[in-house]
């Protein structure tokens, strides 16, 4: 059995106690400068800044980066009066593992996909993300 792509995963298995983003910006290419496409659909990639609601999550945990593939820049939800930040779900997520040996020795890393955006629940205000195509 060879597993290939990402692998589906449920929001609440990444984020328990939810997540809220901080903001989203397109992803561009280092090489050409142009947006990042999704291998899978053709869409451009876009980088939403979450923070996990996790109490226990700590250093490089606590902050993450979720990629969504759409034709155009994902509309997050509605902020919290008072607070900098957005309670979100993503839906259809996704987990691709890739090995990182930017460090001194090769360690199992994680990008973490979606394929829209929507406040927790469903909750009116929160609109998705227009979707992808069907991804691995």
């Amino acid at each position: 059995m060879a597993i290939q792509g990402a692998l589906p995963v449920a929001f609440g298995t990444v984020f328990p106690h939810g997540a809220f983003a901080l903001g989203v910006e397109a992803i561009t290419d280092f090489e050409t400068k142009r947006p990042q496409l999704d291998k899978d659909s053709g869409l451009p990639l876009w980088a939403v800044d979450v923070i996990d609601a996790d109490p226990e999550a700590r250093g490089k945990a606590k902050s993450v980066k979720v990629k969504v593939a759409a034709e155009v820049c994902p509309t997050l939800p509605d902020e919290v009066p008072g607070l900098p930040f957005r309670p979100i779900e993503f839906e259809a997520m996704a987990v691709m593992p890739y090995v990182d040996d930017s460090g001194r020795r090769p360690r199992v890393a994680y990008s973490l996909r979606a394929r829209g955006v929507k406040a927790p629940g469903g909750a009116a205000g929160g609109r998705r993300a227009p979707a992808a195509k069907e991804a691995a």
